[in-house]
């Protein structure tokens, strides 16, 4: 098997230098960039695996390169940033991101959820097909596809893990944290809101799509994937 390459993109290159060293020593092929435009570049030419976006860059900022990859790629990404408001995050996952990390960050916890979330997202060598399907909706968690009305919709790593979770159970209900926990994993630091964004996003793509099933709300409860009986 081929090395995962990680972009790092920050503007200090004293971590960038640091994080390049701990994840070569972990097996990972690394390339840098030092500001957003160059990363924009090398999303395009070089293909990573996943992307360690940090938010405050010269020329595009972090906001403007994760906007800008999501319009084209749905490799995994990484907010790696100082900022650790809510509106931080709640921004970064409207915007497409698949994890967020606060600087400063434990080392080998960046490796640790890189290693997860490309776990989740690679697809293993003669693994049982994942795949479930509904009137005009496919979700294939081995190939990572979401495909409505026969076309194939670009989907970030964990809004596809999330609606692949809630439609292999239909008509199940499942708290925030339920979701939190099965789909984002017990060591993931979120809140509630963090499900909302992504589950706002998901109905983005779906709403309408069929009358058959739907990605509804269950007030004061959480979310299901509803299929009405024929």
């Amino acid at each position: 098997m081929s090395k995962a390459k990680i972009l790092i993109v920050d503007d200090d290159k004293n971590i960038c230098e640091l994080l390049r060293l701990y994840l070569e020593k972990e097996g990972f092929e690394t390339i840098v960039a030092y500001d957003g435009e160059t990363a924009l570049k090398m999303v395009s030419t070089q293909k990573p695996n996943m992307v360690l976006l940090d938010i405050m860059l010269p020329k595009l900022d972090g906001w403007q390169v994760c906007r800008e990859i999501r319009k084209t790629s749905s490799v995994p990404i990484i907010m790696i940033t100082a900022k650790g408001e809510t509106f931080d995050k709640v921004l970064g996952l409207e915007l497409g991101a698949d994890d967020y990390i606060s600087k400063p960050f434990d080392t080998k916890e960046v490796v640790a959820r890189i290693k997860a979330v490309l776990r989740r997202t690679t697809p293993e060598e003669n693994s049982d097909v994942k795949e479930v399907r509904y009137d005009k909706l496919v979700i294939n968690l081995t190939n990572y596809e979401l495909i409505v009305n026969g076309v194939q919709i670009d989907t970030p790593p964990k809004e596809l893990e999330l609606i692949y979770h809630l439609a292999s159970n239909p008509n199940r209900v499942y708290t925030r944290d339920q979701l939190l926990d099965e789909v984002w994993g017990f060591d993931y630091y979120g809140d509630s809101r963090t499900v909302d964004v992504h589950v706002k996003r998901l109905r983005e793509k779906l709403e309408g799509v069929s009358p058959n099933w739907s990605l509804k709300t269950v007030w004061g409860v959480g979310y299901k994937f509803e299929v009405k009986d024929n």
